[in-house]
Order: structure tokens, then C-alpha cells, then sequence
């Protein structure tokens, strides 16, 4: 009985086996992890998850399917990605990308100028949301300050992408902020507050490295900042603090929409219709995400209907008796999908709701397993040669990627926080 419960298991599970292979085994015959279209590996996995479920007509299974896709939890983070992708392309066009990265270098202290990258970086990438942007700022700015000092590149490169991860971890518009409280099912403000004492620490720690390290390194002459270039960062400010404030999060991301609209209009940076074009752009970039999250709804709505979940927390909580090693679980499963996918936002899609049913077991609250997911997937991308930032980082400032890794002092200390906070009671409190 054992037996045949396991079998049944296992191919309840396949769908998972079969999209991480997919993605996985192409990528490394294609020699790129972003060869390999992921939500082709889904529509895979997709139709070999129908075809599996037995006892249910063609018909029925199809609109279990269609169930997951569009569960309120998956059209509720459409939505998020909908508007933030209409806010993110407004703001870029409105010039507030560049305002962000002049007004931040502005105040970066010139006998401190590591420290001083990092600060901006975080900064970036907290207002902007997504941590390859930041990396596409800011790599080619420090590339050329580091010929003009003569420090090594790889260290200076190395210091805006940790940054870009801490923004990207606690930005209220991040994509993988967005998956990790909706398939939790807790706010983004809670999560926010939660990541403070995981990340802050962590950060703390970076930037007097930093700071150590590159004392009296070098002096550069910052340009005075424009009055133009304050009220193009507004947006963001206005993201940020509003989303603090508990605002709901569509109407966060409206108001800042709107508000970058009428200044993008006011100093001619566009007009009604362009507005209009460039919104309909963001909604287009954010298509395949939108696509990959719901077929992951219905994908997994499958593996839980033919009894997959339930059987893999079985597993993984057969020898699981305390919150501290179903912490560790999360965090566990969150990095190996991870390193499979090479991609922070779809791995916490694929294990958030394995993830939130081992919380629920284990009375571990909802912002906890959200933070776990999050700040698990931003440190193992952050260390991954083959993720998108490492890649984009080592192609703009010409250097592998394996140089850039041993200087990450950002995402390591994550790594060490995190393993502290569950080992240790008093820091995960």
C-alpha cells in the first residue's frame, strides 16, 4: 500500500520533474539560461499535468486547470504586474531612472566612494523595483570611475549588483516581492518589515566592509543636482511611502502612475498619447510573467488535485518535528528551485504554495515564509554566474562573472542572516 502510495506520489510530482528538466537540460545544452523560453517549459509541463490526471473526462481536467490559473490570489498579482509594469515604463520614460541615479550619486561621499555606490545602489533599485535595472544604470558609471581611480572593476561591479539586490528585496514593485506575499497571502507591508530584520543586518555588515576597504580610495566631483531631477524622483518617493503607510498596493501603484504621468506631460517629456503608448508598453513587458504565473496556478492546481503537494510535505516533514527545520525546508526548497530556474521570481512561483502549506503546518506566520522565499531567492541569485544580473553586470563592464563573485560581500552576509535566523530564536524574532 506504502508503495503504491509513492508511485502515485512521485507521478503526481512528474509535472514539476518535467518543467525543471525542460529548463534545465535545455539551457545547459543551449549553453544559456535564457535560451530556453520559460513559459514554453510550462505549457510543456502544463499539457503532460492534464494528461496524467486520471478518473476526470478531458474536459474536466481542463477546467481544473483553468481553476488554478485564475485563482483570486493569481488574478490579484496579475493585477500587480499589470500596473507595475503601466508605472515602471511611465517613470522611465517620465526621465525618472536617470533622475534617480544622478540624484543618488549626488550625495555619494567622495572618501567613501564603495560605501558610497552601495548606498546608491540600494537606493535604485528600493525606488525602481527590479535589480537588473539597476545593474544596467549604474554598472556603466562605475566601470568608468573605476579606469579613472584604477581600482579593479570586478569590485566595484561587484558592489552595485548586491546593492540592486536590497532594493529588489524590499521595493514594493519588485516582481519577486509580489509573488512572495501573494502566494503567501500576507501584505506587502508586513513582509517589508519582516525583510528589515533580515537584510539590514546584512547590509549594516556590507557597507563597512566597504567602507573599510575602500577608505580614501579616490575623490570624485559630484555635480550639483537639478531642481528637475528632485521632482522626476518623486514617483518613486511617493511608491515608497504610501506603500509603507498600508495604502493598498493597486492604488499605490495608480497614484504613481498618475503622478509621473502629469510630470512626464508638464515638462514635455510626452504627451496624452504617448503616455497612453508607453503604459500599453509596460502591460506588454510584463506579458510573459503575467503568462508563466498563471499557467504555474493551474500546473500546480493539478499536482494538488492528483495529491502531489500533500505527498511532497510529507516527505519533506516526515522527519520534521520544529518550526526552526520547516524554516529551513522553505528556504531550502526556494534555493533549488532557484539554481534550476535561474530565475528568483519563478522559483518562488513554483514552490510558494508547497511553501505556505508547510508554514501553515507549522504555524509559521505568513510575512515569515514570504521573507524566507524572498530574501532565499535574491541571495541565490545574486550568487548565481549564470543568473540575468551577474550576466548583465560582466557583459557591460567586460568582466567574467566569476571575478565579480568572490567580491558579493552583500549577498553572502544575506546568506548568513538568513541561516542565523532560523537557527537561532532570538533572530528570527
Amino acid at each position: 500500500m506504502r508503495g503504491k502510495r509513492t508511485i502515485k506520489g512521485l507521478l503526481a510530482l512528474s509535472p514539476i520533474a518535467v518543467l525543471l528538466t525542460i529548463y534545465l537540460a535545455g539551457s545547459i545544452v543551449a549553453g544559456d539560461f535564457y535560451r530556453i523560453p520559460i513559459a514554453v517549459a510550462f505549457v510543456v509541463a502544463s499539457i503532460y499535468a492534464i494528461s496524467i490526471t486520471r478518473g476526470e473526462t478531458l474536459a474536466r481536467r481542463i477546467d481544473n486547470f483553468s481553476k488554478g490559473a485564475a485563482d483570486t490570489r493569481i488574478m490579484y498579482m496579475v493585477w500587480i504586474f499589470v500596473l507595475a509594469g503601466a508605472f515602471a515604463a511611465t517613470a522611465k520614460a517620465m526621465g525618472a531612472v536617470d533622475a534617480t541615479v544622478n540624484f543618488t550619486l549626488c550625495f555619494v561621499p567622495s572618501n567613501f566612494l564603495p560605501a558610497g555606490i552601495f548606498v546608491a545602489s540600494c537606493f535604485i533599485s528600493m525606488s525602481i523595483g527590479t535589480s537588473v535595472g539597476t545593474v544596467v544604470a549604474l554598472t556603466p558609471v562605475v566601470t568608468a570611475l573605476a579606469s579613472q581611480l584604477g581600482c579593479d572593476v570586478a569590485w566595484l561591479v561587484a558592489i552595485v549588483v548586491g546593492g540592486s539586490f536590497f532594493g529588489d528585496n524590499l521595493s514594493f514593485i519588485s516582481d519577486t516581492t509580489i509573488a512572495a506575499t501573494q502566494t503567501q497571502g500576507c501584505s506587502m507591508r508586513s513582509k517589508f518589515f519582516t525583510n528589515i530584520y533580515l537584510v539590514i543586518p546584512a547590509a549594516v555588515c556590507a557597507l563597512l566592509l566597504y567602507a573599510f576597504s575602500g577608505a580614501g580610495i579616490g575623490n570624485i566631483e559630484s555635480a550639483p543636482i537639478a531642481m528637475l531631477d528632485f521632482i522626476k524622483v518623486v514617483p518613486y518617493l511617493l511608491v515608497i511611502i504610501a506603500a509603507l503607510l498600508g495604502v493598498n498596493v493597486l492604488a499605490v501603484l495608480i497614484l504613481g502612475t498618475l503622478v509621473a504621468a502629469i510630470i512626464g506631460i508638464v515638462f514635455g517629456q510626452f504627451d496624452v498619447i504617448s503616455f497612453f503608448t508607453t503604459c500599453g508598453d509596460g502591460i506588454s513587458s510584463m506579458c510573459e510573467l503575467i503568462i508563466v504565473t498563471m499557467l504555474a496556478g493551474g500546473l500546480l492546481e493539478l499536482v494538488r488535485i492528483n495529491g502531489g503537494i500533500d505527498f511532497l510535505i510529507r516527505i519533506i516533514t516526515a522527519k520534521i518535528h520544529s518550526r526552526r527545520l520547516a524554516e529551513g525546508a522553505i528556504a531550502l526548497l526556494t534555493a533549488l528551485a532557484n539554481i534550476c530556474t535561474a530565475n528568483n521570481t519563478i522559483a518562488i512561483l513554483t514552490v510558494g504554495s508547497i511553501s505556505r502549506d508547510i508554514a501553515h503546518r507549522f504555524n509559521i506566520s505568513p510575512r515569515r515564509s514570504a521573507s524566507l522565499l524572498d530574501t532565499t531567492s535574491c541571495f541565490v541569485q545574486g550568487m548565481l554566474p549564470y543568473g540575468a544580473q551577474l550576466l548583465m553586470a560582466s557583459g557591460l563592464a567586460a568582466v567574467s562573472p566569476l571575478a565579480i563573485i568572490p567580491n558579493l560581500y552583500y549577498p553572502m552576509c544575506v546568506g548568513a542572516v538568513i541561516i542565523l535566523s532560523i537557527l537561532f530564536p532570538v533572530t528570527r524574532k
